[in-house]
């Protein structure tokens, strides 16, 4: 039986978006419905493949019926599932937030917001590399246009830099996946795991180049240290529902760097086994203390959950780099809860900035605005999931990391790394919420209290994703059951390279 719902992730967005950027272009309303629909859809779609997944099957998708490793195959397994829901979950929040108004501050935002996802869904979906390059561009022309919707020359600037930074680690995909290429003769991920182990001797340095030269395109992605430094400019600078959206974003590069060293350079890779770990936990550990340091150091709310959103990189990355299912699993579950509560802190960070006539969201104290009370119950709930204390899902998070790292021979490094980043960013996000709040309402004077429109929806939306974050805390057991069953079945990857390459035509 053919599952065609594994390309719809894929496929709807891409229609949606060309049917608003031919025919609704001058129709905002039209372009909102559509694109809503799209999104909630998605959402629909996320939760019946996560159900589809979670029976441990491996099931894969050939596009034109042609099979792997020749064909474009796309995969579906516990891991692209999750990522196809989280994605979808952030996109509902998102586009709540900007039919409020930012949708019309430049032309084609919905039309790009659905190529971002189509983009998004195609590289969690995709089971080769050249095709990931390819979906990767999708992304990166979609995230520039967003970046510069509503112009600005601060925006525009930033864009090209995000743009150049991005261009550069995509010239470096081609030349590392044409190594890879050289070496095993394949770029289907499926049947580079096969073929790794092979490679002989001699042809093991070139090998060994282009997998850690793929680690260094997806530490950009990912904005790992040293290559982080597009990211706080980038964030800052983008409109506030664009800056959720890429929340998820960096967890592309993630995504990436966990499906090619558990599948390809994992357990069976022979002398290239576990090629990243040696890299991947120094970059880490620094990108942690980094991103926590720039939370102590923000002179505005967008910046602090900018650097918040560098550090939560390092944490997950830390649980990563140590290469076994229990980390890989708290990994995980940190992924979900990070990209969550970032998105929430941007909108709330947006919220916040609107209200404050000629102060913005600068952390210096200033007279109360409207909504002062709620926003800052949303604040003080998205500091303290972000900062990792109870009972939010970031302090599960972490104890689930500091459990897992507890066999590790750098265990004592990887803790005290924690904790005292941990510190940092509490004395950070109080610092932050104290100018904002609490200062602010022994200052003389009031803002402008007018109710921006649609102020109920903006607020909903960024309530959605605590919500959301909540909710990772009340169903803490049946996610960790999931997340535990996904980290094993990346560290077993016979399942999925039987079901690419044992099934022909790919479509059972």
């Amino acid at each position: 039986m053919i599952t065609h719902e594994i390309v719809l992730p894929i496929v709807l967005p891409a229609v949606i978006a060309a049917v608003i950027a031919l025919t609704m272009r001058r129709d905002i309303a039209l372009a909102r419905t559509a694109s809503l629909a799209s999104a909630v859809a998605l959402l629909l779609l996320g939760i019946a493949l996560v159900s589809l997944a979670s029976d441990g099957s491996v099931r894969t998708y050939a596009l034109g019926g042609w099979p792997a490793p020749f064909g474009i195959v796309l995969v579906l397994d516990r891991l692209s599932a999750l990522m196809l829901l989280l994605t979808a979950v952030l996109a509902v929040a998102v586009l709540l937030y900007a039919v409020n108004g930012w949708d019309t501050r430049g032309r084609h935002f919905h039309a790009l917001l659905q190529f971002q996802l189509m983009g998004l869904n195609g590289a969690f979906l995709t089971g080769d590399f050249f095709n990931l390059f390819v979906f990767f561009e999708v992304l990166l022309i979609a995230s520039y246009g967003l970046m510069a919707h509503g112009g600005g020359a601060r925006r525009v600037a930033a864009g090209v830099r995000y743009v150049v930074v991005n261009l550069a680690a995509s010239a470096l995909f081609l030349f590392a996946v044409g190594l890879l290429y050289a070496v095993t003769g394949t770029l289907n991920m499926a049947d580079l795991a096969v073929k790794v182990p092979e490679v002989a001797a001699a042809d093991q340095a070139l090998l060994r180049s282009g997998a850690l030269l793929l680690l260094l395109v997806f530490a950009v992605k990912g904005a790992l240290v040293p290559l982080h430094f597009w990211l706080p400019d980038a964030y800052v600078n983008a409109p506030a529902p664009v800056a959720a959206l890429f929340a998820v974003l960096t967890k592309v590069g993630a995504y990436a760097i966990i499906r090619l060293f558990t599948l390809a350079f994992g357990e069976g890779a022979g002398d290239a086994a576990w090629l990243a770990a040696p890299w991947l936990m120094p970059a880490a550990m620094l990108t942690l203390l980094l991103g926590m340091f720039g939370v102590l150091a923000a002179r505005r709310l967008a910046a602090m959950v900018s650097f918040a959103v560098l550090g939560s990189m390092g944490t997950l990355l830390i649980a990563v780099a140590l290469f076994t299912p229990p980390a890989l699993s708290a990994g995980l579950y940190y992924l979900l809860h990070s990209t969550l509560a970032a998105g929430a802190l941007f909108l709330v960070a947006d919220l916040v900035a609107e209200r404050r006539a000629g102060h913005g969201d600068a952390l210096v104290a200033a007279p109360v605005f409207a909504q002062s009370g709620l926003l800052g119950a949303l604040f003080v709930l998205g500091a303290i999931a972000m900062a990792g204390l109870p009972p939010m899902s970031g302090f599960i998070g972490k104890l689930l990391i500091l459990d897992a790292a507890r066999d590790a021979f750098n265990r004592n490094w990887i803790w005290s790394l924690m904790l005292s980043t941990s510190l940092l960013a509490i004395i950070g996000f109080a610092r932050g919420g104290s100018s904002l709040f609490w200062k602010s309402a022994s200052f003389p004077g009031r803002l402008d209290a007018r109710q921006p429109m649609r102020a109920a929806l903006t607020i909903t939306a960024a309530a959605l994703l605590l919500a959301a974050n909540a909710a990772l805390v009340v169903f803490a057991g049946p996610v960790t059951r999931y997340l535990d069953a996904t980290a094993a079945q990346l560290f077993a990857p016979s399942d999925y390279i039987d079901a690419v390459l044992g099934a022909e035509g790919g479509n059972e």
